[in-house]
């Protein structure tokens, strides 16, 4: 799902291959691509928190290696 602009400013969704004229559609429907909107928002901001949380956990890790080290 994207949404473009064409030409004349009225907002275009291509999805699954077709396109449609978002001031065209029904309110009903322009509610579930906002609601799609903040889906996929919140996915890649949860993507991105697991991405961190992976590193973080590597580098803890390392640390922890490191310290182990010492003691032997």
């Amino acid at each position: 799902m994207s949404d473009n602009t064409n030409e004349s400013n009225n907002p275009v969704l291509t999805f699954e291959g077709k396109k449609y004229l978002i001031n065209e559609l029904s309110d009903d429907i322009k509610e579930s691509i906002k609601g799609l909107h903040i889906a996929e928002t919140q996915l890649k901001m949860h993507e991105d928190t697991l991405k961190l949380l992976s590193i973080s956990r590597k580098s803890l890790a390392n640390q922890l290696r490191e310290k182990l080290k010492k003691l032997e």
